[in-house]
């Protein structure tokens, strides 16, 4: 059931306030002023607080200010009197949900309660889904060189360096580039990820760039790329070395005048984006065989991160099958199932070409053929 925390010094609008709000069902507490309000703001969970903007002690603002920089998530509904709704929308401006005036409308109080409760709703969502996301792309592992890259995405994630991470297929480079922004001034912004090796060349330009209507056959309507999807956020590059050099030179251009033009277009437009790009090739070979520019790769190159393959940390193996095994059992809905030593020490022994995707397939595969407890046996059964 919501829970609404109203704050004013005036017992009349509290119990007012509070009979209207408890007809409809909700939880409702009250703070005589603004200190006993962020009491109890910080010692317990509230979705709304009806909060009066003039106060003894502690007014409205000030409160509003207060709660902001303790990270509270409560939405405000600022309370105003005549003389006091600039005041109030003033409030709006700096995070408060909404102000009612005094005496309050039983139909726009209950609407704006409403509102507020759909909002609160959704920042709660949104955070376990970021949570959710964050743990999607955790890196696990406490090997040297896995830490080693840890530690230049912690150097390199608050800057606006553009970074070039390298590795083979299945080793996780998704996961560094996603470390980085989640690291960066731009964490809040757009992540857009592009896989230049799935999209063909013919039409990787209009997926970048975006288009106008009309530009090609069939453009029947303006498309935005995702140049601009990702501006003033990151905007990941992956299989860099697959992309058609018409696109490479405008990629380059992009970043080095920091601005776009749509396909069948003729206006720039200003983009403010950090390009963060990963591959399998080796560049350095591809430049030699005139198959990538080389102003692009040291454009790009600002930063260069090489991710170990799975051979080169197999001391992260174990951590790594239990990870999973916790991940499948919570997709599955069944109980997470245990590996034995001999089980862990028979996947160290294996080479791992695929590298972690491989790794978390055979796991899979374990978890859906073997009993309570992996062992070395099944291992040696089932990793093909």
């Amino acid at each position: 059931m919501p829970r609404i925390l109203i704050i004013d010094d005036e017992q009349s609008i509290r119990s007012t306030l509070r009979e209207i709000l408890e007809y409809e069902n909700y939880t409702i507490e009250e703070a005589k002023d603004g200190e006993e309000g962020l009491h109890k703001l910080i010692a317990d969970k509230y979705d709304i607080a009806l909060c009066d903007v003039r106060m003894p002690k502690m007014d409205g603002i000030e409160l509003l200010e207060r709660v902001q920089m303790a990270g509270i998530d409560t939405q405000f509904i600022m309370i105003s009197a005549h003389g006091t709704i600039e005041t109030a929308v003033d409030a709006t401006k700096m995070g408060a949900f909404d102000f009612v005036p005094k005496p309050p409308d039983l139909n726009r109080l209950l609407l704006t309660v409403k509102n507020a409760l759909e909002k609160s709703s959704l920042v709660t969502e949104t955070k376990v889904l970021k949570k959710q996301l964050s743990k999607k792309y955790e890196m696990v592992g406490q090997s040297e060189s896995l830490l080693e890259v840890k530690e230049m995405m912690d150097k390199v994630g608050p800057t606006d360096a553009r970074v070039l991470i390298t590795g083979p297929n299945g080793t996780g480079k998704e996961l560094v580039a996603h470390g980085i922004h989640e690291r960066s001034n731009r964490a809040k912004a757009p992540f857009i990820e592009v896989n230049c090796a799935a999209i063909p060349a013919e039409l990787i330009e209009s997926e970048l760039f975006g288009h106008e209507k009309g530009a090609f056959t069939s453009a029947h309507k303006q498309r935005i790329g995702k140049f601009e999807q990702a501006n003033e956020g990151t905007l990941f590059l992956d299989e860099i070395g697959d992309m058609s050099l018409s696109a490479q030179a405008k990629v380059l251009r992009a970043l080095q005048e920091h601005r776009i033009n749509r396909v069948g277009g003729d206006k720039d437009i200003n983009v403010n984006v950090r390009v963060l790009a990963a591959t399998n090739k080796d560049l350095k070979k591809e430049i030699e065989d005139n198959n990538f520019r080389e102003d692009l790769y040291h454009r790009l190159g600002v930063i260069l991160i090489q991710v170990p393959a799975l051979k080169d940390r197999k001391e992260d193996i174990p951590l790594l099958v239990d990870k999973f095994l916790g991940d499948i059992a919570n997709e599955y809905g069944t109980k997470k199932k245990e590996v034995n030593e001999g089980a862990v020490e028979a996947l160290q022994a294996y080479d791992w070409s695929g590298n972690i995707r491989e790794l978390r397939n055979v796991t899979e595969r374990l978890v859906i053929m073997c009993g309570e407890e992996i062992t070395a046996e099944d291992v040696k059964k089932y990793l093909i």
